[in-house]
């Protein structure tokens, strides 16, 4: 009976150390792989983790050093973060490896004078960017033509995103052929005291018009199913509105290219598989005129309709589920940890990336282009979506930024004083304090992080 006992007590020490162990090993393992307390361990603990704004945050951090490829600070840089805008990083280096020096605009047979035309999801045509349009110039000069739909297998809206921002000007209808940015724009006539609409075939489509004679204090909502706008009493002065239409997926689209150009075109029926390969190609514009803009203002709709782009170009339809799937199983493939990808501008919170994935992509990008086409695509100190921070830093800070309710990231280079250039990431996501009081204790971290190396 003694040694029954003993038995069972030794069996029980055993069992509790083994839970000791693995409870251990999960707290020892809450803060990733961590690196021995050095400078910048001593940087972020004075400027961010002292900080009560970050008190509920959970806070991811790397430093990458890709001149010795070895981290020089890593906090929970394994774990995953909803990345919001940061998402554009990856969606930016898809574009610079597969989309080419320019974006290719449309793809057209000729049988004999009758035009069958594939749209190629390109946002810039006849968006206010640009103000030369080839695939335009080559639509007026035909007399008629048939778009083919077959390479369109997506959604307006993308999955994740916030339903009720469906009127929000950041959040225009992905299509497979844009036209004027998806975009309605509003603005206020003093003299006649009406408004201006852009593109003028939604002009009647407008409600309660009288409110603009009455009063310039209005706004402008549209109805949700379809492209019904309503003027509505407001207690704030009418400003130049941007409200995304209903885009229909092509239908919308040559609506309003048969209102510029008269009626010549229309809607062909689909095809099995992809566009002939004796196809011939309208190039619209230098590709990066389109991603300088995506990154320096985070533009949500240029992402995702590049992103659409790739698929186009890759894969011969348009389908983020299939690029992002095949992205992932070739271009990223050495990516650290797999992440949870679902679109091309972050808007979504279903997207999940750690931050050592960013400094992978980023190192990435570094090593595969110029480094004059890097910078002049990303924004710099005080300039783009980083306008009244980093003044400083002009020249020395390369970033993205990321915002969503609660979420703030920064990923991108950063050129030391000693002239060493670092590759970093910093996501914050779920903070209760304002977006720029953490954006600011970041942009200490930063700049001492400059100081210091």
């Amino acid at each position: 009976m003694k040694s029954f006992v003993q038995c069972v007590f030794l069996i029980i020490v055993v069992v509790n150390s083994i839970g000791c162990k693995a409870q251990k090993s999960i707290v020892s393992n809450s803060k990733s792989i961590n690196q021995p307390a050095n400078e910048i361990t001593n940087i972020a603990n004075e400027t961010i983790f002292t900080d009560s704004n970050f008190t509920s945050a959970h806070v991811g951090i790397s430093i990458y050093n890709p001149d010795t490829k070895e981290y020089l600070y890593n906090y929970q840089g394994d774990r995953y973060f909803v990345p919001a805008s940061n998402m554009k990083l990856f969606t930016c280096y898809a574009a610079m490896k597969n989309l080419g020096d320019s974006l290719v605009g449309l793809r057209y047979t000729n049988n004999n004078g009758n035009y069958t035309v594939q749209a190629t999801g390109d946002p810039t045509f006849l968006h206010a960017d640009f103000k030369n349009h080839p695939v335009f110039n080559f639509l007026k000069s035909k007399p008629t033509a048939t778009f083919l739909t077959n390479n369109w297998d997506e959604k307006a809206l993308g999955s994740g995103w916030a339903w009720n921002d469906y009127d929000a000007y950041y959040m225009a209808e992905r299509s497979p052929f844009p036209i004027y940015g998806n975009i309605v724009t509003f603005s206020l006539n003093k003299k006649t005291k009406s408004l201006d609409i852009f593109p003028k075939a939604f002009d009647s489509l407008i409600l309660n018009k009288e409110l603009v004679v009455a009063n310039d204090s209005f706004s402008i909502k549209r109805n949700y199913a379809d492209n019904r706008f309503e003027v509505e009493e407001a207690t704030s002065k009418f400003r130049v509105t941007e409200i995304p239409f209903a885009t229909k997926k092509y239908d919308v689209g040559i609506l309003l290219l048969n209102d510029t150009l008269q009626p010549r075109f229309k809607i062909g029926k689909q095809e099995n598989g992809q566009f002939k390969a004796t196809t011939s190609i309208i190039h619209s514009q230098p590709t990066d005129s389109l991603l300088k803009p995506m990154m320096h203002r985070s533009d949500n709709f240029f992402a995702e309709q590049t992103l659409l782009m790739v698929s186009n170009e890759k894969l011969g339809i348009m389908s983020d589920a299939k690029i992002i799937d095949t992205l992932l199983k070739t271009d990223f493939a050495g990516l650290p940890q797999k992440p949870k990808w679902v679109d091309g501008s972050g808007l979504s919170r279903y997207n999940l990336i750690t931050p050592q994935d960013f400094v992978w992509v980023l190192s990435k990008m570094k090593s595969d282009f110029s480094w004059q086409r890097i910078t002049n695509i990303m924004a710099t100190g005080n300039e783009g979506t980083l306008s009244n921070y980093y003044k400083n830093l002009s020249g020395k800070i390369f970033a993205k930024t990321g915002t969503l309710s609660g979420q703030v990231a920064l990923s991108g280079y950063l050129i030391t004083k000693q002239n060493t250039t670092l590759v970093f990431s910093v996501l914050v996501n779920n903070h209760q304090a304002s977006a720029t009081a953490i954006r600011r204790s970041v942009e200490q971290f930063l700049t001492k992080v400059y100081d210091q190396y």
